[in-house]
């Protein structure tokens, strides 16, 4: 999906280009500066990340934003009326992600409760208003929890020994978690993003004779970034 993501750039920045060099050359004469053309810029990156992120409930808010404020321009919807009901189709989109969020990840929900049956026994790191930070390097990772309420929690696993599946459950409130993956597995993500993100910028093929970590992150007005 991300190759996919990256051939729709492509595709658009090479349009934007003839588009300026036929209009130089005088061949046409294509105004792109129409009313409204600066909701681009949120059309656009929104459909782009539909198909690049792991949670596209962000994507298609924005988009569905894009196009009501590009109709707004155009005249054709009220600015008034679109904005009193921004707030309520978010909460509204918030709810169906969800009520759905297992449904449409259900062999990742099933995994990540499966290895959460002990999740008593993970190892648990916990940053409120302050910060924390952990390197398991050369060690044997065994999951975690990780918490961080108006603080910040960095757990460095990138040279952690992972023998066998693993669960990492990373809440964020008001908060940051940075959590750094090992190379060599594979790497599930479960994102629950209300009023704020959960970013992968991991994207490997997944290969069946590694073992897999799975992450379920939920961030309140946070953030849990993966790197």
């Amino acid at each position: 999906m991300k190759k996919f993501g990256n051939v729709l750039w492509g595709v658009v920045l090479i349009a934007i280009g003839i588009i300026f060099g036929l209009n130089a050359l005088g061949i046409t004469s294509i105004n792109i500066f129409f009313q409204g053309w600066w909701t681009l810029f949120i059309i656009i990156p929104s459909f782009i990340e539909l198909f690049r992120g792991d949670s596209k409930m962000w994507s298609l808010i924005w988009l569905v934003v894009g196009i009501a404020l590009l109709l707004c321009a155009q005249d054709i919807l009220s600015f008034h009326l679109v904005g009193k009901l921004i707030f309520p189709f978010i909460l509204v989109m918030i709810g169906i992600s969800i009520i759905f969020k297992d449904t449409l990840n259900k062999k990742v929900s099933e995994k990540i409760k499966s290895l959460n049956k002990n999740k008593g026994e993970l190892e648990e790191y916990c940053a409120t208003f302050g910060e924390q930070k952990s390197d398991l390097s050369g060690q044997e990772f065994k999951g975690a929890n990780l918490d961080a309420i108006f603080g910040s929690v960095e757990l460095d696993v990138s040279k952690a020994i992972l023998k066998k599946d693993q669960v990492i459950n990373a809440n964020a409130i008001f908060g940051g978690i940075e959590i750094k993956v090992p190379v060599g597995v594979n790497i599930k993500v479960k994102a629950t993003p209300i009023f704020g993100g959960v970013t992968n910028k991991i994207k490997t093929d997944f290969n069946e004779s590694l073992p897999t970590l799975y992450i379920n992150g939920t961030a309140l007005f946070g953030g849990v970034e993966i790197k």
